[in-house]
């Protein structure tokens, strides 16, 4: 029998999955029955342009609820708070860095796959950077191999926020 592999999952990541799942289930499955129900009311499905795009949406939906529930029934949630706080990068942590240049700095957390936002800084744990960075500690400077080319990084702090 094939076993599962657990998707790492920050507590704030699984909580937005669970709203999102939430929010799903109780409230756009309830207006996507109405906006079917009330599509069929005007008559010959064939050419319903509202009541094709209504099961459009249905299908949709559902198939989010089905990738939601199955992310959330295999993920390993990890509260930072729990872990040792040993100055080792680790899923979960926030992570200062300074790149060689010794100018420009980054605040980077390590996140799952379906919680990464660069922009927000949150990595994917799976990413070129997270990688280098997992089981250092402070004061180590790692180098990066990155699409645009190769970094270098010293880990200036690391937050168990």
């Amino acid at each position: 029998m094939e076993t599962m592999q657990k998707i790492p999952m920050t507590v704030q990541g699984a909580k937005k999955l669970r709203a999102e799942l939430d929010q799903l289930k109780r409230v756009e499955r309830h207006k996507i029955i109405e906006a079917i129900a009330e599509a069929r009311a005007h008559g010959d499905l064939k050419e319903n342009a509202e009541y094709h795009a209504a099961r459009e949406r249905q299908s949709f939906i559902e198939g989010r609820i089905q990738d939601l529930e199955a992310k959330l029934s295999r993920a390993q949630v990890i509260d930072v708070k729990q872990l040792p706080r040993d100055g080792r990068v680790v899923f979960g942590v926030t992570v200062d860095v300074v790149e060689s240049d010794g100018e420009t700095e980054h605040r980077f957390q390590i996140v799952g796959d379906e919680e990464a936002d660069f922009k927000a800084g949150k990595i994917s744990v799976s990413s070129p950077i997270a990688r280098a960075l997992l089981g250092k500690y402070e004061g180590e400077v790692v180098q990066v191999k990155t699409p645009s080319g190769r970094r270098e990084f010293e880990i200036l702090a690391v937050h168990y926020l």
